[in-house]
């Protein structure tokens, strides 16, 4: 008499077989049903692991190899390299600080005019627009992402640039110019025109994360507000409440962007090593010294100063990205456990 398909699945919970087989592949042990091993698995897993293995050993002989590079700037300057302002290659005497100062004012210029337009169309395309909208909306958006920097930066040089000299610098002189940051000459390269052209290029990540975020949110907390009588402004001010920390993570992301943009910024910027208040004069960031000075520099200390400057910025780049995929990850596995 064969036994009934309970009998067999209490049989293989249970372990005692009771004269029943267990299927092929299959091992009885106590209350555990073990699978034998698959040496192809094995092989597979450990495969794909030491892929990943190089993929994360590539960032360390990166930034060992900057080190290196940049140890005879390291013995020469010292942390000098980070706070001084002369940067002259024919003294052999180099400070970072006009660049770094360079590279986070444009960066913090992008964030102020991304952030706002990116949250405000994240939020139109998961909770506000139709299906038939959102989408090709979203590949838009989505789109800007695609187009290679240097095309930004022509399109910079040669439209922005012209627009900003005759129409908006002017502008700020004459209204504004009692503000340090707005004194100057209308060049249109400098830093205001760095931050403009950064914003366009990280408006699509920070548009896409917080749109993912957004949506990743449970619908249960819209339901429960839209029952409490909460009003489409009110339930989304508190979707964006519970997002924050995703939207945070977005942020992060841009900025990472922001800092390690290299050729829109070198042909808008003005590329002069000086620290000023105003953000209509030219000014310099990292990126743009590496691409600008780098096949000039003739001596040892001189490559080895631009390859500090390179280790200085991967290392910011490397720790902004990782905050923020920390920090999406972490908003989008809470709302998945929910």
């Amino acid at each position: 008499m064969q036994p009934s398909g309970r009998q067999t699945d209490v049989a293989l919970a249970t372990g005692v077989s009771g004269g029943i087989s267990a299927p092929p592949g299959v091992v009885l042990r106590g209350a555990a049903v073990k699978r034998k091993v698959n040496a192809g698995d094995v092989a597979f897993k450990n495969l794909t692991l030491l892929f990943a293995f190089l993929v994360f050993s590539l960032v360390f002989v990166m930034g060992y190899e900057m080190f290196q590079g940049s140890r005879l700037s390291i013995a020469k300057f010292g942390w000098s390299f980070i706070t001084g302002t002369t940067w002259d290659a024919m003294q052999q005497d180099f400070g970072a600080l006009p660049f770094i100062y360079g590279t986070i004012v444009s960066s913090l210029i992008a964030l102020v005019l991304a952030v706002p337009l990116g949250l405000g169309v994240a939020v139109f395309l998961a909770e506000l627009a139709p299906r038939w909208l959102a989408e090709p909306l979203s590949f838009l958006v989505e789109l800007l992402a695609a187009i290679p920097s240097i095309t930004y930066g022509l399109w910079g040089m040669f439209v922005m640039v012209p627009w900003l000299r005759s129409s908006v610098d002017p502008f700020l002189i004459k209204r504004l110019g009692f503000i340090p940051i707005f004194k100057g000459a209308p060049y249109g390269f400098g830093m205001l025109a760095a931050g403009l052209i950064l914003a366009i290029m990280v408006l699509p990540i920070i548009t896409s994360i917080s749109r993912d975020v957004l949506r990743a949110v449970p619908n249960l907390q819209r339901e429960a507000a839209f029952a409490l009588g909460a009003t489409r402004w009110e339930t989304t001010k508190i979707i964006l409440s519970t997002a924050k920390s995703g939207i945070l993570g977005a942020t992060l992301l841009g900025l990472g962007r922001a800092v390690g943009e290299t050729m829109a910024v070198t042909l808008v910027i003005g590329n002069r090593p000086e620290i000023s208040t105003s953000l209509l004069n030219p000014s310099y960031s990292m990126a743009s010294v590496l691409a600008n000075e780098f096949a000039e520099a003739t001596s040892d200390v001189y490559v080895g100063a631009l390859i500090e400057i390179a280790l200085l910025l991967f290392v910011v780049t490397i720790i902004l990205n990782a905050l923020a995929r920390l920090i999406v990850w972490g908003v989008t596995r809470k709302f998945a456990s929910t």
